[in-house]
Order: C-alpha cells, then sequence, then structure tokens
C-alpha cells in the first residue's frame, strides 16, 4: 500500500514538474534575447475550438412585433429570431464585452449596471431549423463549422493588429 502510495506522489510530482520550464538565455548575434516558454496548447486553446460545430438558437415572439397583419408578425418574429441567432454565434466566436458598475453606500448597494457589447462578422453560418415554439414564439437554430470560426477569427485579430499600426 505505501508503494503504492510512493508511486502515486512520484507521478504526481513528475506531472507538476512537467509543465514548469526556467528562462533560457539564448545568444544571437551577441545580442542577449531571453526565450519565454510557450504556454501548452491546452491553456491558450479556447474550449470553443474543441468542438466540430457551433450551434447557437434565437427566440423571438411574434405579438410583439410592430405590424398589425398577424402574417407580417410572424414573418418578422421569424427574421427576429435569426438574428438573435446570429448574436449568438457572434459571441461564441468573439467573445462578449461586458461593462459592470456598481455603486456601494452605506455598506449597501444602491445600485448594479451592467451593459454587454457583441461586435463582429458572421458569414458561413447554416440554418438548422425555424420552429414555432408555443403560440407566440419562434426558435431559430444555426450552426458555424469551426474551419469558418478559425477564419473569422484569423481576419479578426488582422483586423485588430492593423488598428493599433
Amino acid at each position: 500500500m505505501t508503494q503504492s502510495r510512493s508511486l502515486t506522489a512520484v507521478l504526481l510530482t513528475t506531472l507538476a514538474l512537467a509543465g514548469c520550464h526556467a528562462l533560457v538565455p539564448v545568444n544571437t548575434a551577441s545580442q542577449d534575447v531571453t526565450v519565454m516558454p510557450t504556454p501548452p496548447t491546452s491553456m491558450i486553446t479556447p474550449l470553443i475550438e474543441k468542438r466540430e460545430t457551433l450551434v447557437a438558437t434565437g427566440y423571438a415572439v411574434i405579438s410583439v412585433q410592430n405590424h398589425k397583419n398577424p402574417a407580417q408578425q410572424r414573418l418578422l418574429a421569424i427574421r427576429a429570431s435569426k438574428l438573435d441567432a446570429y448574436r449568438s454565434l457572434t459571441e461564441q466566436v468573439y467573445g462578449q464585452q461586458l461593462d459592470a458598475s456598481t455603486t456601494v453606500a452605506d455598506m449597501t448597494v444602491m445600485s448594479d449596471t451592467f451593459r454587454t457589447k457583441v461586435e463582429g462578422v458572421i458569414y458561413g453560418a447554416t440554418m438548422v431549423s425555424i420552429t414555432p415554439v408555443g403560440e407566440d414564439t419562434y426558435e431559430t437554430t444555426m450552426s458555424l463549422d469551426q474551419n469558418v470560426v478559425r477564419d473569422l477569427r484569423t481576419l479578426y485579430l488582422g483586423q485588430m493588429a492593423s488598428r493599433r499600426r
């Protein structure tokens, strides 16, 4: 029993130390350059890239659409649910910017506000389904292939780099 505990301790120590690297000085053309170790891929690869396709669902209520004709309200709800699904895909690809503010006075929260912003370009999304849910809602499901996600992120990073120049 103690031998298996010792073996377990050795294995855990080895695994813990395997991720540790020291800074390695490199002499290049009489310049001292410090090479930073590359973090493990699993730490810098977003979890989202491990899926083959992204799936997003959007919703819209029919009765709140701004039109008197019921058929037109349904069409507007379908369109709104599709745009909501696109927004959800954009959040998954680019993330969401969140601004939050909390005001505290006399150790009591006086106000707590949140604002979110999503910005990006989505192309190549596939319509999976448009389905009525209940009597007054439409649900739209869309998917986006991982190869397109990689292209979108590459384009986005290129735009961000050119803005900094």
